[in-house]
């Protein structure tokens, strides 16, 4: 993992959902009311496909999408849905694959393993981390405040009207699974989680400290086409150990790195043919995606034309993709 208002901060995010309406494409719905007729249909020459809201997921969905369509002559149905309800219509066969996930063991767990309604789709070659950023530009200024324990220190600066007194930790959807609440109850700061309300929106915001040279405190993710326009420095927050967010109530520990994830609704991953067999080949690396994920969000390209591109200058990658 994982992020609009109607005013003159709202300029990017208002081209970046209308990215996001274009990429849901032909059959598109809220997976959460309703699927797909064509997921999981056996013969079907139709690939339902997860997509997720922020836009590395995005870009990843796009050149699938372009490549499936063009070189193997399949429709392709997404849909935008949320984290966890995607496993859920992952396993029930309501999409047939989510080709970016940055782990949720209790769904593993209950779908790939118990039930074993979902199959492995294998890496997608990027490795994802979430963490605490801070501008560079105030980290030269500051070096301390790369230390966790020096950001009470800077609480003050931090603060905004939406803060209540306290430091702003700028989050971006209320839907992205994330520690940060517990992270500032278990380690004592005095800061308050304001969420943007999507990845849109917080980057608006982002860009809008940073043009203004303002200091922020922001949740952010790595890989993310933003870290060429802003550039940002982590905080160091308490070294991660394998258990130490087995609680959520009481994490205190820095986020983990995340080789990102593909998984097939199981009975597509086995019947789905070519489909299939393209999906779990397809694999890209960190500067591929952001390359796609910049052109949607930067350049204002659509997600299809964003794939085109993409896929005209890279035929040597994703040929291997494709099945023998």
């Amino acid at each position: 993992m994982a992020r609009t208002r109607r005013t003159p901060l709202a300029a990017l995010a208002a081209a970046t959902a209308v990215a996001l309406t274009a990429l849901t494409g032909c059959g598109a719905a809220d997976m959460t009311r309703q699927a797909s007729p064509y997921a999981d249909a056996k013969g079907s020459r139709t690939v339902t496909l997860s997509v997720q809201s922020w836009v590395g997921a995005q870009a990843n969905v796009a050149v699938a999408q372009y490549l499936l369509e063009h070189e193997l002559g399949y429709r392709v149905d997404t849909v935008q849905i949320d984290e966890v309800p995607a496993w859920d219509a992952l396993s029930q066969g309501r999409v047939d694959a989510i080709l970016e996930d940055w782990g949720h063991p209790e769904q593993e767990k209950r779908y790939v393993e118990d039930k074993a309604t979902i199959a492995r789709g294998g890496d997608l070659g990027v490795t994802g981390h979430i963490g605490w950023f801070v501008p560079t530009y105030f980290a030269e200024e500051h070096p301390d405040v790369t230390d966790w324990k020096n950001l009470n220190k800077y609480a003050d600066q931090f603060r905004t009207a939406e803060s209540g007194g306290k430091g702003q930790l700028l989050d971006g959807s209320p839907s992205y699974v994330t520690n940060d609440k517990a992270l500032v109850k278990n380690l004592d700061l005095d800061y308050q989680v304001v969420f943007a309300g999507s990845e849109a929106a917080q980057i608006t915001q982002i860009r809008q400290f940073a043009k203004e040279k303002k200091p922020f405190l922001s949740y952010w993710y790595k890989p993310q086409w933003l870290f060429e326009k802003v550039p940002m420095t982590e905080v160091k927050l308490p070294a991660y150990e394998e258990g130490c967010d087995a609680d959520p109530q009481k994490v205190a520990c820095a986020y983990p790195h995340t080789p990102l994830q593909k998984f097939l609704n199981a009975r597509f991953a086995s019947r789905g043919g070519d489909a299939a067999a393209f999906l779990k080949k397809f694999r890209w690396t960190t500067e591929m995606q952001n390359d796609v994920a910049l052109m949607i969000a930067e350049e204002k390209l659509s997600p299809q034309e964003a794939a085109g591109r993409w896929a005209k200058e890279n035929e040597a990658t994703w040929r291997s993709w494709l099945p023998s």
